[in-house]
């Protein structure tokens, strides 16, 4: 396994989730830990940083705690699940050959997230801040678990397949912070402010999200095809529903949570139109995203994808995650 990643959750073999299988607990308790002394370091780090980048604004995102995959018990409700899951994986025009063979006691998954919130200012004082290996010790020895007083803000990406069986991978700009210059699939946050309209990005708290779970959950998945059509420059609508592969770790960020997925897309000829299309992010842009298509029938030749491949260096680690998430996940697509 490739040091720069690790798995925190994966599904079995041609079991990948539906959106209606994830639920999530949403509390405070789910929060960073604090002491005073990391509080003053990421305030040094937010103001040398905002100093240098004036564009930077201190966005909420969602905190991932830990993650549990269980069964549901047998009887109507998880035949009624697996039912919904098959339906929702082929999508209209779409089909997964993954639900046709998948059983209904296959189907009987239940995921739930336990959730806090966070800021982008507390992830670059915290697992993208020179101190994030002196926290997980802290974590460790204090609350035996080394991520408790890391940011840990959910990202999410796409395994994204065109028609004719190849995916889309995106250049990172020399510009960025974090993995310049290598391939990225397209990915980025769920939005905590897409479900508090009205209230500030340092005002979002957990009692705002209180009965708003399925929402979250909605949030956590539409915003994986939100990504897909801002980085990519297609339609949401050309997009089968994303299905849940697993959550990867990103090392080199002290192990920041990604949940990964695979999503298809119908309009391959939009997707191969758009190869030199490149688009900026962001207001005075700090990160352009090239489109970019590196391998002939990508599906097959990504199961030949490891650290002896060439392509594999090439790789920043939230790719290189979802490539062995969905190796092991999704062999039969």
């Amino acid at each position: 396994m490739d040091p720069e990643v690790s798995f925190m959750l994966l599904c079995d073999p041609l079991q990948a989730l539906g959106e209606h299988q994830i639920h999530v607990e949403i509390s405070d308790r789910f929060n960073r830990q604090s002491f005073p002394e990391i509080e003053q370091h990421i305030e040094a780090v937010w103001s040398d940083r905002v100093a240098k980048e004036p564009w930077l604004f201190n966005g909420a995102k969602f905190r991932l705690h830990s993650a549990v995959l269980s069964v549901m018990e047998k009887g109507p409700v998880a035949e009624q699940a697996a039912q919904n899951l098959t339906r929702s994986q082929r999508g209209e025009g779409d089909q997964l050959e993954s639900a046709d063979k998948s059983s209904k006691d296959e189907q009987s998954c239940v995921l739930t997230l336990q959730l806090g919130l966070t800021c982008y200012k507390d992830y670059l004082g915290t697992n993208w801040s020179r101190e994030a290996g002196r926290l997980q010790s802290h974590g460790q020895n204090e609350c035996a678990d080394p991520q408790a007083f890391l940011a840990q803000p959910l990202g999410v990406g796409a395994v994204m397949a065109t028609a004719d069986g190849d995916v889309v991978l995106l250049r990172r700009s020399q510009k960025v912070a974090e993995a310049a210059g290598l391939l990225d699939i397209p990915g980025g946050h769920p939005e905590p402010k897409m479900l508090c309209p009205g209230v500030g990005e340092e005002a979002i708290c957990a009692d705002l999200l209180q009965g708003k779970e399925r929402a979250v959950v909605s949030e956590i998945f539409s915003s994986v095809c939100a990504e897909i059509s801002d980085e990519v420059n297609v339609p949401v609508s050309s997009l089968s529903k994303p299905v849940f592969m697993g959550i990867a770790l990103n090392h080199t960020s002290a192990g920041r949570p990604s949940a990964e997925f695979y999503v298809r897309i119908q309009l391959l000829q939009i997707v191969k139109n758009r190869v030199q299309i490149h688009k900026q992010e962001f207001q005075k842009t700090f990160f352009i995203a090239f489109l970019c298509h590196f391998l002939n029938s990508v599906l097959q030749k990504m199961f030949q994808l490891n650290e002896r491949a060439p392509l594999w260096s090439e790789m920043c680690p939230s790719a290189k995650g979802a490539v062995l998430l969905y190796q092991r996940v999704m062999p039969d697509c």
